[in-house]
């Protein structure tokens, strides 16, 4: 079977089932699991399936929100990546806002031990990785707790936002992109997000290739509104060039 007629397969079950794994299909069609994350990957960048952790479903929803298992261990190689460099950002001494997003957190894991930052966050698991650094003033924004995400949400949330201001926002994303700016399935998260992009003096996102091009139901920014994006190689260049174009840096990690 030539890869075009696996890949319409793939999408026909999908379709059927609502999501597809990548240990079945390599099964199913005797091939490779990197051969089918291969077919996976050309048929999101196409715009027919949207990749998850372990598989895909098909495309169109725009409100699917992964949880937080699922988003850990989605692109892991690449976030670690994306977080080392963004280590590069952090000021020398001040203060930094950290956003919800699994690409975050593991910036929040990786900070050095002798960091003297102040930093505020609204994540939970991001709250915890910092709650024994020795360097970090922790500031913990409160609110309605999302169980999928762990963020706190809604007005509390807001309220603390404009009251601060930052030099750094790390900023999380599930969808990218110049046509459609930055997206995430819940509209109290994109308020919050809204908040914090308004609260800092510079911004950095966060967010892994995969991300690059995905639209979802809540918007609050544009890319534009972004200093510098950190992302991994597989963007490509021509992708990151058209970005740079509009006035956001772009680090390829």
């Amino acid at each position: 079977m030539y890869a075009p007629e696996r890949q319409q397969e793939i999408l026909r079950l999908a379709r059927e089932g609502g999501r597809v794994d990548v240990l079945s299909l390599a099964a199913e069609f005797q091939v490779t699991a990197e051969t089918v994350r291969r077919d996976l990957k050309a048929l999101d960048r196409a715009g027919l399936l949207r990749r998850v952790h372990g598989g895909a479903i098909p495309a169109g929803r725009l409100d699917f929100e992964p949880d937080l298992a699922e988003r850990e261990g989605t692109a892991a190689d690449e976030k670690d990546r994306i977080a080392r460099a963004a280590l590069a950002e952090l000021p020398a001494d001040g203060t930094v806002i950290l956003d919800a997003g699994s690409t975050v957190a593991r910036l929040a894991a990786q900070l050095p031990l002798d960091s003297a930052l102040t930093a505020v966050t609204h994540s939970l698991p991001t709250a915890a990785r910092l709650a024994d650094h020795p360097g970090i003033q922790l500031h913990l924004v409160g609110g309605r707790i999302r169980h999928r995400t762990r963020a706190a949400v809604d007005a509390w949330s807001l309220r603390a936002y404009a009251e601060i201001r930052a030099d750094v926002l790390f900023l999380a994303a599930n969808g990218f992109s110049a046509a459609h700016g930055l997206t995430t399935p819940d509209l109290a998260e994109a308020a919050v997000k809204r908040a914090a992009v308004a609260a800092a003096r510079r911004v950095v996102l966060l967010a892994d290739s995969g991300k690059y091009g995905q639209e979802h139901f809540a918007r609050f920014g544009d890319l534009t509104d972004v200093d510098l994006l950190i992302t991994d190689t597989d963007l490509g260049p021509e992708d990151a060039a058209a970005i740079e174009r509009a006035g956001t840096e772009v680090v390829r990690a």
